[in-house]
């Protein structure tokens, strides 16, 4: 109670006094008691500030001079270097030492800062030294870049590494089109499935780097450039100019987006490489002839659209033309032309569109109506002759055509040598014992290899011939003449033998030599219904060449099988019945293998053991790869090994190489598609001594022509090159070349080793035995300050055309894209010598060429191989800094190369369970 009364009385007190203030002083005075207190508390608040500043002035005085350091003398100096205007900073022009070329480089380097920094630096800054810095860094990295340069062998890097790169793409890009082809036509992006297949066969082969994210991705594409101007940037620039990150990233954003990556995408564009090849060959003129059969080969609707559109324009024009006397029959030509070319664009469209092809009945039906090219022609002209020569070794007829050819090259050398030996007895000279004795020495090798009792395989002919023969060589000297009769009789068993020329004439390979001699018509264009049609002359459409990949020989009846295998491996100090003994004969260390064979037929069924060595492994391989070719891609012997061959570790890895060396050649496709194989192979497995083919000098000595044992589809081109051609630059790059465009290494060993020696001869006649020595002196006139300086000039003036940045140039329009490419192919196959056409045949000259254009029509490709260029040009530029490994990095986030590692590691993982 006593504190509820004494907070009544407070407020009561409180209401009181307001009230009487109110009365006394009116109602705005407590507006006027506000307003003094205000200005109280304000002139207090001045009051205090103005004399607190007085005395902290004064006291921070007296600290400076007792508690604080002094003040650095830096700081101020600082301060009145930045007052002062900035002095110029001097720039030494000179770059690479030859003002030639430092002229348009400095051009360059002016021109990119303009047009990449200053137009939006100045909006920031008025400051010349940033600008400046940059460009000493830019110049200091090409002073570098240009030193190294000059002590860098480019020889190598031009003549071998830039064609082994150039041949391994075409070489990938030709496997991706035959996995293509083998899957069908199912695939809805037919280019789509291309790419992803060439870099599916690039990681293949490659094995440890794959670039379809690079080329692929425009965004790891701009990554990859920035990794890579960054590590260049960082081997060129002073580690003081690399640590300042503003300038670095300003630099590395030129090169990569400026500079780099505008002229890789101009490299790539197939439109631009199209319009460079027309440009290259300007002066050739199109032929009507080659145009057509680019139309009637192309499989690409976009194309034959195009031509057709503009065929209808122009038909139009022309008749819309009012023209009369000599004009009109002139322009009735051309519409007539014009009318035939939208005929053929249209029947093409239309089979293209509806899938319909000529199939292998219909060309078997048409085969009565094949031109017929008589024996004798066959076996002079090179393309048909390796035809024949095909059909031959698969019948197991070859002996009989080796034999043909050996005579007439021995009849040939033969009437050389005795005409030398008769020039040297006019002038004085007698070697007339010599002469013969290489003459006699050459016949007895000829009776030797192919009609002595010891030949293998020995052509069959009447016996009396042979024993005539025999006494002729013992008795007599030889002639030219003396093979003539038995090589009569082999060429009358060669024309009348139903399993030689009769066959051959029947079978699809005789196809095939028709279309390489430009001899095989294409039926559809025969003729038209209003006799305006013409036939097309010169190969079939790819209708047909589909058609003829799809036949095959007709298979045998199978009714033997073979199977063959090297059981378990048991050593012995002498056992000649060991499974995989180390036997001892005359102090002669060596490995046995034996071999269990199981022969099963319609009747019966047998099994035996048979013994063989490696020696008698290598001398049948050396045999059935000198009869067969073919299979020296396919079967691969395990090599030999000169130190330690006797170690049990090394002998159980070569019993196993053997034992797959077996298996693949007693597959049953292996010797469907080699017939006469099989005599060879049963030979070899009979339990009998195995009598060598082979002595131990031809076993030793390499042949003319090494074969290679690597596999084509999973190397490198540079793996596969002939070592007796790799001293010889032209002869190299072009046996290269001509191997991967034509793919010759798939075609007769015969016809490459005649091409050989053919190039050979070519180059002798041409530049002598100097011709490496001019390539040496043009790829230093190349690399000379002169060439350098054009190639800066060209590169300048593509970007900045009369010193101004080139705007982006629009994509054409599909159409003239298209009859671009049209125009680009005709004139390939123009420039194409007829000599090329009939030393490796006209079709296979012109698939060659097709596929190098077609390689050149996607972009993803194209920048594969720039990038493949780029890498090879560093490695070979800074070869201490490890650039293969680095690339490898850069590339290591592949989708391609994680599934090859995934399928690898698939593929692997039972094999280690199993141990």
């Amino acid at each position: 109670m006593t504190t509820k009364k004494t907070s009544l009385s407070i407020w009561g007190w409180g209401s009181l006094g307001v009230v009487l203030f109110l009365i006394t002083f009116g109602p705005f005075a407590i507006f006027y008691f506000a307003f003094y207190i205000l200005c109280f508390v304000g002139g207090g608040f001045v009051v205090t500030l103005l004399f607190g500043k007085s005395n902290s002035e004064k006291y921070l005085e007296q600290c400076e001079h007792s508690f604080l350091p002094c003040t650095s003398v830096g700081i101020p100096k600082c301060i009145e270097e930045m007052k002062r205007e900035a002095r110029p900073i001097k720039i030494d022009r000179r770059l690479t030492g030859a003002n030639i070329i430092d002229e348009p480089l400095q051009q360059v380097i002016q021109f990119s800062l303009r047009d990449y920094v200053q137009y939006w630096y100045y909006t920031l800054s008025d400051d010349e030294s940033f600008l400046l810095e940059i460009r000493q860094a830019l110049q200091y990295a090409l002073v570098q870049f240009s030193a190294r340069s000059k002590e860098t062998d480019w020889q190598p890097y031009f003549t071998t590494k830039l064609v082994d790169d150039f041949g391994t793409h075409l070489r990938v890009f030709r496997k991706a089109q035959q996995r293509i082809a083998e899957k069908g036509d199912q695939m809805k992006d037919q280019a789509e499935e291309l790419v992803d297949t060439f870099f599916e066969v690039e990681v293949e082969m490659e094995k440890e780097v794959c670039r379809d994210l690079v080329c692929t991705s425009p965004k790891d594409e701009e990554g990859f450039l920035r990794d890579l101007c960054e590590v260049l940037l960082y081997i060129l620039l002073p580690p003081g100019d690399f640590q300042n990150k503003i300038m670095r990233y300003f630099v590395r954003e030129i090169l990569s987006r400026g500079i780099l990556l505008p002229l890789i995408n101009q490299l790539s564009d197939p439109d631009y490489i199209n319009q460079y090849v027309i440009w290259m060959i300007r002066d050739s003129n199109c032929n009507y002839e080659a145009f057509m059969n680019i139309i009637k080969l192309s499989d690409n609707i976009g194309e034959l659209e195009a031509v057709k559109d503009k065929a209808s324009e122009e038909l139009q024009y022309l008749r819309s033309l009012d023209t009369a006397g000599d004009d009109i029959n002139t322009i009735k030509n051309q519409i007539n032309s014009l009318l035939y070319v939208i005929k053929v664009c249209d029947s093409r469209i239309q089979r293209l569109q509806s899938g319909k092809e000529i199939d292998t009945v219909k060309l078997a039906a048409n085969f009565g109506k094949l031109c017929t090219v008589p024996l004798d022609h066959i076996l002079v002209d090179n393309v048909a002759l390796q035809f024949f020569m095909d059909y031959m070794q698969q019948t197991g007829g070859q002996a009989h055509l080796f034999f043909w050819m050996t005579v007439e090259g021995y009849r040939v050398t033969a009437q050389q040598q005795l005409e030398v030996l008769q020039s040297r007895q006019r002038d004085g000279k007698h070697q007339t014992n010599q002469t013969k004795g290489l003459l006699r020495a050459a016949a007895v090798g000829v009776y030797e290899q192919y009609l002595s009792e010891k030949a293998s395989p020995r052509v069959n002919i009447d016996d009396n011939l042979v024993a005539k023969l025999a006494e002729t060589l013992n008795h007599e000297d030889p002639t030219p003449e003396i093979f003539d009769d038995i090589q009569r009789k082999v060429y009358e068993l060669m024309l009348r033998d139903e399993r030689f020329y009769p066959s051959f004439k029947q079978n699809v390979l005789y196809v095939r030599m028709l279309a390489e001699l430009d001899m095989l018509k294409d039926p559809s264009f025969r003729g038209s219904d209003d006799g305006e049609g013409e036939s097309f002359n010169g190969s079939p459409t790819s209708s047909i060449n589909l058609s003829l990949d799809d036949l095959s020989n007709v298979p045998s009846d199978e009714t033997v099988q073979l199977h063959a295998y090297i059981s378990d491996t048991v050593y012995a100090d002498y056992d000649p019945y060991a499974v995989a003994g180390v036997c001892n004969d005359h102090g002669k260390t060596y490995a046995l293998y034996a071999i269990t064979v199981h022969r099963r037929n319609a009747n019966s069924e047998e099994t035996w053991k048979t013994y063989r060595r490696y020696s008698d492994f290598h001398d049948f391989h050396m045999r059935i790869t000198e009869q067969f070719e073919n299979l020296a891609n396919i079967l691969k012997l395990p090599g030999k090994k000169t130190f330690n061959n006797m170690d049990r570790e090394f002998l159980e890895k070569r019993k196993k190489d053997l034992n797959a060396y077996l298996q693949l050649l007693l597959n049953p496709e292996m010797m469907k598609a080699s017939p006469a194989l099989a005599h060879y192979v049963y030979d070899f497995l009979e339990n009998k001594a195995y009598s060598k083919g082979k002595g131990d000098f031809a076993r030793k000595v390499p042949p003319l022509i090494q074969k290679t044992y690597s596999d084509p589809d999973h190397c490198r081109v540079a793996a596969t090159i002939d070592d007796s051609v790799d001293d010889n630059i032209p002869l190299r790059v072009m046996l290269l070349l001509m191997d991967e465009v034509f793919d010759l290494k798939e075609r007769n060993q015969w016809l490459r080793r005649n091409i050989k020696n053919l190039l050979q001869q070519l180059i002798r006649a041409t530049y002598g035995d100097t011709i490496n020595r001019k390539i040496v002196d043009h790829v230093d006139w190349m690399t000379s300050p002169e060439q350098v300086a054009d190639a800066v000039k060209r590169f300048r003036d593509a970007f900045w055309p009369n010193g101004i940045l080139a705007e982006t140039v629009p994509r054409r329009d599909k159409a003239i894209r298209m009859r671009t490419r049209v125009a680009g192919k005709t004139k390939l196959l123009e420039i194409m010598p007829d000599e090329l056409k009939h030393i490796i045949g006209a079709e296979t000259t012109r698939k060659g060429i097709l596929r190098v254009f077609e390689m050149f029509q996607h972009t993803q490709l194209n920048k594969r191989m720039v990038y493949v260029f780029l890498e090879r040009f560093l490695e070979t530029l800074f070869p201490q800094n490890k650039f293969h490994e680095l690339f490898n990095k850069l590339h290591s986030r592949s989708k391609q190369m994680q599934r090859y590692k995934q399928r690898l590691h698939s593929t692997q993982a039972p094999s280690l369970q199993k141990r």
